[in-house]
């Protein structure tokens, strides 16, 4: 036992644990949160219940063997892991199945067996900021010649088409902010960004009325001019701002009192933050949003540390990913988004999209712990 103990001392003396903490702080609130749906009758298993702290310790356990890993070896294994999830992302479409509630998201994967499924394009995430951070770390020195750019845009093109595919365009949107950002941080010439930039107004024209169908067109006009939409559209997101308003300065309290909550349609999953601010008010959803911010800022610290390109870019990547499912939650629930369906990073229910955060978290620790001593302590 006092040898279990010391190797337990040692790691944490050589981890990031400021981050790792951050994580399970965050997961250990989403379970009390998914615990209180569950006594006010929201969640009808209790087995959605016992998913979140089950795959938050497994997703741990994943994090800290990830971080053990020197993230070189990663990204040499490219061939192996982008081979496996992406082999995984192409088994939906002959046996992956489709939530009721959803006309055309097909990106779910039964586990044989069993009445559990995931979702493979949340593991294509971290394989593809993997591969493609090796890919940057290699070409970074021609990244603006029109060839190796146009190699990266393919590179970068495949998951988002594939996910497409599967009608699961939340995620698309976050592999190309993945995508965007990672370009961006190593070098991308303003000669390339600014005629994108000045592409946009077109090509969203166009997107609107040769693309979009009227679905999407109606979540978009929820948000810009929602007189034009039927209220039916609208309902989730109005509901979800008066949860959060019903909550005041303090909250109504974790277990609030039977017929008390506000019913909220997805709370326990992409909703999750005007639960939040039901239960425990305004100061709770700013320390909840503090917590957020720590767990970037941390991350970026790493990539600024990192004891190379490889490195600093896998960070990047991972903040992205997180910083922008941030943002997209957050903005839904507040009725300033669309509603896409992308969750709360750590706090919403759902065990892929926890599992596969702490997977992102492992990696970021690799480099943490695979950049000398100097970052040790930083």
């Amino acid at each position: 036992m006092k040898t279990v103990f010391s190797a337990i001392g040692r790691y944490i003396k050589e981890t990031d644990w400021m981050l790792m903490l951050c994580c399970f702080s965050l997961s250990s609130f989403s379970t009390l949160l998914i615990y209180s749906l569950y006594k006010n009758g929201e969640i009808g298993r209790l087995n959605t219940v016992l998913v979140q702290p089950a795959m938050a310790l497994c997703g741990i356990v994943a994090a800290i063997v990830l971080s053990k890993i020197d993230y070189h070896m990663m990204a040499r294994l490219w061939k192996w892991h982008s081979v496996l999830c992406y082999g995984l992302a192409l088994l939906v479409f002959p046996f992956g199945i489709q939530r009721v509630d959803w006309v055309d998201d097909k990106a779910w994967l039964p586990i044989p067996f069993t009445s559990i499924s995931f979702q493979p394009s949340e593991l294509l995430k971290i394989s593809f900021i993997i591969t493609f951070a090796y890919h940057l770390s290699k070409v970074k020195d021609q990244l603006n010649r029109p060839k190796q750019l146009l190699l990266l845009c393919i590179h970068g093109a495949i998951p988002c088409g594939l996910i497409h595919l599967q009608g699961d365009d939340g995620t698309v949107l976050v592999m190309a902010v993945i995508f965007a950002s990672m370009l961006f941080v190593a070098g991308l010439s303003w000669k390339y960004i600014v005629p994108v930039l000045a592409m946009i107004p077109p090509a969203a024209v166009v997107l609107w009325n040769f693309f979009l169908d009227d679905d999407k067109k109606n979540r978009i006009l929820a948000i810009i001019r929602p007189e034009l939409v039927d209220s039916a559209i609208t309902w989730q997101q109005d509901r979800g701002l008066i949860s959060i308003g019903n909550g005041g300065l303090w909250g109504n309290g974790i277990f609030m009192e039977t017929g008390q909550f506000r019913y909220v349609p997805e709370v326990y999953n992409d909703f999750i933050f005007t639960y939040i601010g039901e239960t425990v008010g305004f100061i709770g959803c700013i320390a909840v949003l503090a917590a957020l911010a720590f767990l970037c800022i941390r991350i970026l610290h790493n990539a600024l540390h990192a004891l190379d390109d490889l490195g600093k870019f896998i960070c990047v990547g991972v903040f992205a990913m997180v910083a922008i499912q941030i943002i997209i939650n957050i903005g839904m629930c507040l009725g300033v988004l669309p509603v896409i369906g992308v969750t709360l990073p750590f706090l919403s229910a759902g065990g892929t999209s926890t599992g596969t955060l702490y997977l992102g978290i492992g990696v970021v620790l690799s480099v943490y712990m695979h950049s000398g001593k100097d970052m040790l302590f930083a």
